[in-house]
Formats: structure tokens, sequence, C-alpha cells
């Protein structure tokens, strides 16, 4: 078969340029031809269509040669260069099939080195175009508490920080995730993704929605606990369309959508408002408040001799009888409020909203 046409027969095969694979090939013969014959001068290999192989080596002058592969007698040098001397290197083309059969053995080896070289850089530019977006994959395996996904011909790492604890990976378990970044410091690729990042949450809303993909809807917040619940802040450029409905979706198709993709993570779309009271009474729905005062000033210090930081309370009170809808379970309703708004969230109870009370939403 020729040369050329086993190259785009790899090519195809590893889904490489033509190109690119020919130039590789060249670089790998000529390192090949120089270190089999220990030639100090610089080796050039081209493959032409239809010249097929040239290879010029800069043979050094000698006055007695012992290696005729990369020496030349001065005699025969300045038959081609006058000029030339003793110590001078001479450009001379060589027949390429006389590299023999170790040259050809660490020709392959290179080639092959190459090409990992190649595919790597062409599955590190596929990915670098990715971050911070949403791929699907297949569970592949387990290694300890990490759980990789085939996506394509890649292997993604999930580490055990970025998965969702309520989640259980098996294998061939299709799933999508966020990438999150490329780590090449080590021999092998690493690409890092997230099953727990709140952009995984954004990315699938901007999926699913197309007045957020057409930029009339906006994710102004995220507050996510991963796996359980999480708050979306929503608003909209046109006063025809309404952000929390758009998000929804008919019956709720839309929201349930991504609540399955999250393994039902239960999903709240509250309005975004830019004043901070109707947000924050907004955040904490279905809970009804009465009032909210706000609280600002220096709070503690973050670290020895550091600067304070600023401290802004939201003093909501709410009913009696809403206190417990309100904080939520464990918590997390008050607790993803504060995220989602910024603000420190000092929840009281109409009958003793005189009363300090710890934040529940710091």
């Amino acid at each position: 078969m020729d040369i050329l046409q086993q190259l785009n027969q790899i090519a195809q095969e590893r889904d490489l340029p033509l190109s690119e694979l020919q130039k590789e090939l060249e670089e790998a013969l000529a390192v090949a031809y120089k270190k089999h014959v220990g030639a100090s001068g610089d080796v050039v290999v081209r493959l032409d269509p239809k010249k097929g192989w040239t290879a010029i080596v800069e043979k050094e002058v000698v006055s007695t040669v012992t290696e005729p592969s990369f020496q030349i007698s001065l005699e025969e040098a300045r038959r081609r260069d006058p000029g030339v001397g003793i110590g001078d290197f001479v450009r001379c083309e060589v027949d390429p099939n006389k590299f023999g059969r170790i040259a050809a053995q660490t020709f392959k080896q290179v080639l092959n080195q190459k090409l990992r070289d190649a595919e790597r850089r062409r599955i590190e530019e596929e990915i670098l175009q990715n971050i911070d977006r949403v791929m699907s994959g297949t569970v592949s395996r387990r290694d300890g508490q990490n759980v990789y996904i085939a996506i394509g011909r890649i292997e993604a790492e999930l580490p055990k920080r970025e998965q969702v604890p309520t989640e259980r990976y098996f294998l061939n378990d299709r799933l999508r995730v966020l990438v999150l970044k490329v780590d090449d410091s080590s021999k092998r690729l690493r690409v890092l993704v997230s099953r727990t990042h709140p952009n995984l949450l954004r990315r699938l809303l901007e999926q699913e929605v197309p007045e957020i993909q057409q930029g009339i809807v906006e994710i102004k917040a995220i507050a996510r606990e991963p796996g359980q619940r999480s708050k979306v802040a929503v608003v909209s450029h046109d006063e025809r369309i309404d952000a929390v409905g758009s998000c929804v979706g008919q019956k709720g198709l839309r929201i349930q959508a991504v609540s399955t993709e999250l393994n039902d993570e239960k999903i709240d779309v509250v309005p975004y408002s830019e004043d901070p009271e109707t947000f924050i009474r907004n955040a904490l729905n279905p809970a009804k408040v009465l009032s909210v005062k706000f609280e600002e000033g220096e709070g503690p210090e973050g670290e020895a001799d550091g600067p304070r930081r600023t401290h802004r309370k939201a003093i909501v009170v709410v009913p009696d009888s809403n206190m417990t809808v309100a904080i939520g379970k464990g918590g997390q309703n008050v607790r993803l409020a504060a995220k989602l708004t910024g603000w420190d969230i000092d929840l009281r109870n109409e009958s003793k909203k005189d009363e300090p009370r710890k934040p529940q939403g710091a």
C-alpha cells in the first residue's frame, strides 16, 4: 500500500488531519535516522505525493571518511561547494530506503508517540472549547472514590468533591456533567467534571428554556444544595414574557426535565428584583413575609489583622404559622434564600419579633 494511503487510513482512524500526520511522520523519520547513524548535522525528510520520500542530511566534511552515512570527504565536498573546509557541513541527499531496520523500529516508536501527542492536543483543544459547558457521557469505571465518565474518546474524571452525595453512579449510567477544567500537568490528560456546580443547573436551564437561549429571560442568581434543593432567580427583559412561567413551562414540563436530570432535585424558580426587600420576599417563597428591615455595618474580622467585612442583615418577620415553612427542612429554605440574595436573614415570629435571634441564613 502506498505510504500516503497508509497515512490517510491512520488519519481517518484517529480523526487527525492528514497534513498534520504527514508532518509528524517526516519529523519522526528524521529523528530516527539521525539517532540511528549518530549524525551531528541536521536531517530533513520530506514526503512528496509525486516524488515519494526525499531525505537531506548535513554531512560533516572530514579528511578521512569513517562513517559515510554522515561524513563526506573534503575532495567530494569541494566538488559540490569549492569554498568548504574541514569541519563544515554539506547538504547531501540520501536514499531513505537505506535507513535500516533499527531506524525503522525507532521511527515506529517515535511515530506512535507523535500520534498520541497529536491526539492529546486535539482532545485538549476540544475540551477547552467546552469548559463551563454541559457534556453527556456514560459511567465507565470507578477508581477509589473517583468516578470516570466516557465522553466520546475522552475519559473525564468526576472527583468525590464534585459528586452529589445522594446520587449513586453505576456502570453504563448515562448522565450529563459540567466540564470544569483540563489538567495537563501530568503525563495523563485529566478532564475534571462536576455534578454539584451551580452552573450545571444554569446550563441545563439554558438548554431547556428557549427564552433563556434568546436572551429574553436572564438567570440572575443560583443557590444550590446539590441533590436536595435549589433556588433560581430570573428576570424577563420583555414585559410580555413571564420569566418564572417560561422556566417552569406548561404543566411544569421544562423545570421537571431539569429536575429529572439532576436526580429529582427540587428547584424553586423565583422572580428577581433590584429591590432587596422584594427579592428577599420572593426568595423565601413559599413562606409569607410580613415585613423586612435591613441592618448594615461592619462585621467581625475575617483574618487576624485583616479588613473587617461588611455586615448585611435582613430582619424578616413572618406569621407564627409560617415559621416552619420559612425555615424549611433543616433550615434549608432560609439558608438558600440567604445565598440567593446575598443577605444574612434573621427570621422572627410575629409574636416574638422584638427578641434578638441569630441569623438563620448566615
